[in-house]
Parts: C-alpha cells; sequence; structure tokens
C-alpha cells in the first residue's frame, strides 16, 4: 500500500529529470504530507510529457459517485489487466506520479511506527499509476490517478508486504507509451525497485494526521521517541 507520501521538488527541476515539455495551468503547491483526495502533480504523455494535476482515488468513468475514489487510491501490479476498475486504464491511461520519499508504518511489538522510504540519491523517482476523466452531474471533468503497487524489495520487506512501483529511468518511457498495450510487456515495467537504492529511517507520529504539512513530517527520531498512534 501507499497511503501518503512527499512531493516538494520545483517544477523546473521535474521538467529537466523527466523530460516534460509543457506544463498545465494549475500545479499543485509543493506538499510534504499528501494524503488521499488530495490533488497531486502527475505527468501525463508520451512525446509531449506535461506535469499537471489529478487528484489522488480513480474514479472510473462509468462510476455513477466520485466517492468511489476513496477505495482506490492503490491499484495491485499483479490484476490491473483483471480489475474492471482498472482494465482500461492499464491498457491506455498510464502516467508518472512524481515524489520524492513516501511514508509507510511497520508493526512493533508497541504498535506501529512511522517510516519515511527515499532514494538514496535523495532525487525525485517516478511512481507508476493510471488515471481517468470522470464527469461530474454537472458536466465538468474531473481528472482521478491511482497509484500502482508491487511485491516488496528486501528493505520494504521489513517494513510493510507491499510498496508503490517505482519506474526505473529506462522504463517511464515505455509506461508513458499509449501505444503499447501488450499486458505481458507492461507487467514487467512494474518489478519491485532494487532496494540498494532505496534508504528508510523512523520519523515522528506528526505525519499521522494529513493536517501536518511541514519538513518536519519526515525529520528522523529515535525508535523511543516515535509514536505508535495512528490516525
Amino acid at each position: 500500500m501507499c497511503g501518503r507520501f512527499t512531493q516538494f521538488s520545483n517544477p523546473d527541476e521535474l521538467a529537466e529529470l523527466f523530460s516534460v515539455r509543457e506544463f498545465a495551468a494549475f500545479i499543485p503547491e509543493p506538499s510534504y504530507n499528501l494524503a488521499p483526495k488530495q490533488f497531486l502533480r502527475a505527468i501525463v504523455g508520451h512525446e509531449n510529457r506535461r506535469l499537471g494535476a489529478l487528484r489522488w482515488g480513480l474514479v472510473p468513468a462509468w462510476a455513477k459517485s466520485e466517492e468511489i475514489g476513496q477505495k482506490l487510491i492503490n491499484a495491485r501490479a499483479e490484476t490491473l489487466a483483471e480489475k474492471p476498475s482498472f482494465r482500461e486504464a492499464f491498457k491506455k491511461r498510464r502516467c508518472m506520479i512524481p515524489a520524492n520519499g513516501f511514508y509507510e508504518w511497520r508493526k512493533s511489538a508497541k504498535g506501529k511506527v512511522p517510516m519515511y522510504i527515499y532514494q538514496k540519491s535523495e532525487k525525485p523517482f517516478a511512481l507508476a499509476g493510471l488515471y481517468e476523466i470522470w464527469r461530474t452531474p454537472a458536466g465538468e471533468s474531473l481528472g482521478t490517478c491511482t497509484i500502482v503497487t508491487t511485491e516488496p524489495n528486501s528493505l520494504m520487506a521489513s517494513i510493510h508486504n507491499r510498496m508503490p512501483a517505482i519506474l526505473s529511468p529506462a522504463n517511464i518511457d515505455s509506461w508513458l507509451d499509449r501505444s503499447i498495450s501488450e499486458t505481458a510487456q507492461l507487467h514487467q515495467l512494474l518489478q519491485p525497485f532494487p532496494s540498494e537504492k532505496m534508504a528508510a529511517y523512523k520519523i515522528s507520529s506528526l505525519v499521522n494526521s494529513p493536517k501536518n504539512n511541514s519538513e518536519a513530517c519526515f525529520k528522523p527520531v529515535s525508535l523511543s521517541d516515535a509514536s505508535t498512534e495512528i490516525s
């Protein structure tokens, strides 16, 4: 599962790193504690990559209500081609979600300990995502997305039994290429990211509430200082 993460690199840095050519009129502000139902930064398009905003929690085009998005913040890589909620988006509407790091809660004898996981290089990385455009009853368009998850690598296995699917730089282009629809080929892009390129540490309970949104959310603390309370 991936239920919280950070996006704080400036758009120009993301454009250079991920070959973005266009910017949408609305690009969400930096966030140190992104939560479901909030708008996040996402990149769509293949030859002309575009940085814009999508709301976290996918609402399929056929959905009668946008409330279904609360249940579709993540999509398991193994069943993307089977689930009605994700099947069409997997073939035609794939996106990339830049992240600086993500949060997960590790079980311990004292309860759940919040952790921050990031790339050792401290550079932003690419999360595999799917998106949909849903029409509201008033006829307005709402862009929504979900984050794909996969099996954990050896680092994540000690924290949680799932992790977000992180795209290697070599695989981003194929993931965004809509001409590729062969599910076997796409599944090959969603392998666990190499654990040796990642690091993790304990953080405070500040991250438990999405109302807290500052760099303090991922400040490292000792195990004795970490709260076990989960919101």
